[in-house]
């Protein structure tokens, strides 16, 4: 008995030692065993049909997909040296995975209701607006964003032409190729972009809106994918060149992540940033109600840097958003990563509109944009990888959820605040330039 006894400890013991070096391989900080129970648990609720239909199963779901896949698509050879990274791969495969039906409807709905109608994508978004702005050094924010817009507004006008001009060569038309191609990907994502676009062309050419919605929502979708493979790229390509920023936007002897503000985490203070953030989102929110012209985010990001410009702010609330923000961004941005996959990369649209014009005209933007951002970048004192990943890619993006996708692609997070002014404002141009031309390029 006693032989038997020590034979089963020892197997035991060898058992556990086991199970601990599986743990040790971390998915996002989650050991791997850990991690194959909750994604069981979730694949049962699925299957049962158990799966809460409000935050909870949506947070379960998005936090166990997206950091699996962005595990994979970051350790892939291809993905990871051309494609994107873990990026692209976790919107591509939750996006494949909900057109095949694979992940079932409801949990898609599910998912979609987290990010979009429960409004979690605006919490992440200002959470890390904020974020960034507190990290910056006081005195470069404002001299980084009188150059960022002109460079910005400058190669969305180039970007404009230069897509009409390529429509002309193919035989598009130029009208064609910039009202369903170059002015849909430069206008600010769905929500604020393509929905009161189509609208304008609805009321210009006499179509219903959803109808023309079909028609601008492809450009949307693959002009945001080229985006983000193309942030990949750039930042890998110009890994050891002097154009690189490494997350600077502004040519200085200070740089910016030289000069960010490193705070250690305190629990309460968390609390207090998640209240400071929401609260600016209101602040923004209630200025769009007074100025419906400007955009709600183009209020916080300008309330943000007033406030941090003149230095309005105690360090203790500073200290507090940041560490917020940088918790939101720390452990949620797979799970937005992929719930964009989910609820609004749409497969199948996607793939029926694909043709070699229409992939040529998109491709035609996210070089025109990158070059001329890269360029304009330069001559206005910015480093040219960082004006092309944010005057220039993420003009070309889904508005806020691209704006992350892009900015995760190339590990520029902290560039969110520039992206998001860029993106908003020069979409917002966008359709006041349609509302203009629109009915003249008929």
């Amino acid at each position: 008995m006693g032989n038997k006894q020590q034979k089963n400890i020892n197997q035991s013991s060898d058992w556990r030692q086991k199970l601990a070096r599986l743990d040790n391989i971390k998915i996002s900080g989650i050991g791997l065993v850990a991690y194959i129970i909750m994604a069981a648990l979730l694949v049962v609720a699925i299957r049962t049909q158990t799966l809460p239909n409000n935050m909870i199963g949506a947070i379960l779901a998005l936090v166990v997909m997206g950091h699996v896949f962005y595990y994979i698509g970051a350790k892939l050879p291809i993905f990871r040296s051309y494609l994107g990274g873990g990026s692209v791969f976790t919107i591509v495969t939750a996006a494949v995975l909900a057109a095949s039906g694979i992940i079932p409807p409801d949990v898609v709905k599910t998912a979609s209701g987290f990010i979009n109608t429960s409004d979690f994508l605006d919490l992440y978004i200002v959470s890390l607006i904020g974020s960034s702005i507190f990290r910056m050094n006081r005195s470069l924010i404002l001299k980084a964003a009188v150059r960022f817009l002109p460079v910005a507004f400058l190669s969305m006008a180039v970007t404009f032409f230069g897509v009409g001009l390529v429509g002309l060569l193919i035989g598009e038309g130029f009208s064609h190729s910039v009202l369903y191609v170059g002015m849909p990907i430069m206008a600010g994502g769905v929500g604020a972009g393509i929905v009161p676009l189509s609208g304008i062309y609805a009321h210009a050419f006499g179509h219903p809106a959803k109808v023309i919605l079909s028609q601008l929502f492809p450009a949307v979708i693959f002009g945001n994918l080229l985006a983000i493979i193309s942030a990949g790229l750039v930042s890998k390509i110009f890994m050891t060149s002097k154009n690189n920023g490494h997350g600077a936007l502004l040519k200085t002897n200070e740089t910016e992540t030289k000069q960010a503000t490193e705070v250690s985490l305190d629990y309460m203070q968390i609390g207090v940033g998640l209240t400071m953030s929401v609260a600016f989102f209101v602040l923004g929110t209630l200025l769009n109600k007074l100025v419906p012209q400007v955009n709600a985010y183009a209020f916080v990001i300008l309330t943000i840097v007033l406030i941090k410009s003149l230095g309005l702010l105690p360090k203790y609330y500073e200290d507090s958003v940041i560490m917020f923000g940088q918790l939101v961004v720390k452990n949620m941005t797979h799970a937005l990563l992929a719930g964009v996959g989910l609820s609004l990369l749409n497969m199948k649209l996607l793939m029926a509109a694909l043709s070699w014009q229409f992939v040529v005209l998109c491709v035609s933007s996210i070089i025109i944009i990158s070059l001329s951002s890269a360029i304009l970048g330069k001559l206005f004192g910015l480093y040219p990888v960082e004006a092309v990943i944010t005057a220039g890619l993420a003009n070309n993006s889904m508005g806020g959820t691209g704006n992350v996708a892009v900015l995760a692609a190339s590990d520029r997070m902290n560039l969110i605040a520039f992206a998001q002014m860029g993106n908003r404002i020069g979409g917002a141009l966008i359709l006041v330039v349609a509302g203009i031309l629109v009915s003249f390029m008929h």
